[in-house]
């Protein structure tokens, strides 16, 4: 999952913003530290608004000059997926499913907690009835 940012020579440095995620911004001196401190504020903001319940935009596609593509970290993206994965089932369900309890898995549907292990995952697409794939870009 990847969301675009604009970076933009300012007198400073490099100003970034999110065209999708308006409360993300940052700065750098170079190019460089814009692109590592934009994908700092993208994922701290993503991770505090679902926390907070916010709903998370879908990153949508942008061209242009300034534009470039910043990562959602691993495990971020993977407590927004395992959300929207589970639909209407309750966490207590699929904790149920899972053979854990209900606060071991909200700890996976938090992006500050969630660590699985590759057997989790592997249950988890199981009880989900999804297959899992791991990929490595």
């Amino acid at each position: 999952m990847q969301y675009c940012a604009s970076i933009k020579k300012d007198d400073d440095g490099y100003m970034v913003t999110f065209p999708d995620i308006p409360n993300a911004f940052t700065h750098g001196d170079t190019l460089e530290d814009a692109k590592k401190y934009a994908a700092e504020a993208l994922n701290g903001v993503l991770a505090s608004d679902f926390e907070r319940g916010f709903t998370i935009p879908k990153p949508k596609q942008y061209t242009g000059k300034y534009m470039y593509r910043i990562g959602v970290y691993p495990h971020i993206a993977l407590s927004f997926a395992l959300r929207a994965l589970r639909k209407k089932q309750t966490q207590k369900d699929v904790a149920k499913h899972l053979g854990i309890s209900y606060q071991a898995y909200q700890r996976l549907e938090n992006p500050r907690t969630c660590n699985p292990t590759v057997k989790t995952l592997e249950r988890i697409a199981e009880v989900l009835g999804k297959d899992m794939k791991i990929t490595f870009s």
